[in-house]
């Protein structure tokens, strides 16, 4: 299950009196709130290669599946028993420059850009891009509560790392690591989160501030 780091801020939790520290600000292409620290989290990688022999006329399109092998995905047909996962959205270039995957995306996988020396009319090149992929089965660790996915979204836990980091986990228990807080909104300024806020997690996109609260 892949994890990512975010950086948060504690909130003004009212009786608790806490002490608001640094804001929240988003990815690149994103909106901004405060001046805090401005990594977000990473596109996750695939970890492992690629094989571009695939099912379909363009590698890893909307709607084509892939199989997982212990060195190497493959594109497959959807209707193979080897089938693992769906791509549900296909962009070039690279994640970090690109449109963000879909909220409840699995996974991501990176494709390298690869054009064979004697492909004379271009149908054997796959140019860089990546694919936002979900399992075709349970567990999906991009819903939210499911402790992991590319993504942190409203419905989503994580516990403190210290350092003004936080990482998703579980909601259910079932990680490593219990859950702390989770995410119950995402606003554009931290003045629209509820008072009972704990914790901002930083989101990124139009809704760049998470609003969390204790678990």
């Amino acid at each position: 299950m892949r994890v990512r780091t975010k950086w948060w801020a504690p909130a003004a939790a009212g009786a608790v009196g806490a002490v608001l520290l640094t804001g929240c600000q988003s990815a690149p292409g994103g909106g901004s709130e405060g001046e805090g620290r401005s990594l977000d989290r990473a596109p996750a990688v695939s970890p492992t290669p690629l094989r571009t022999s695939g099912h379909g006329a363009v590698f890893l399109a909307v709607d084509e599946c892939s199989s997982f092998g212990r060195t190497s995905f493959t594109e497959i047909s959807c209707a193979s028993e080897r089938a693992a996962a769906r791509v549900v959205a296909r962009h070039d270039g690279t994640a970090r420059d690109g449109p963000r995957c879909p909220a409840t995306t699995d996974f991501v996988l990176h494709i390298s850009e690869q054009r064979p020396s004697l492909d004379e009319d271009g149908d054997g090149a796959v140019p860089q891009g990546y694919a936002c992929m979900r399992h075709l089965q349970p567990p999906h660790p991009g819903d939210p509560g499911g402790g992991g996915g590319p993504r942190t979204i409203v419905g989503d836990c994580v516990y403190e790392l210290g350092d003004g980091k936080v990482r998703e986990t579980a909601c259910d228990g079932s990680g490593e690591k219990r859950p702390q807080f989770e995410v119950t909104k995402a606003v554009a300024t931290r003045s629209e989160c509820p008072a009972a806020t704990a914790l901002y997690v930083r989101l990124g996109g139009t809704a760049p501030v998470g609003c969390a609260r204790p678990v």
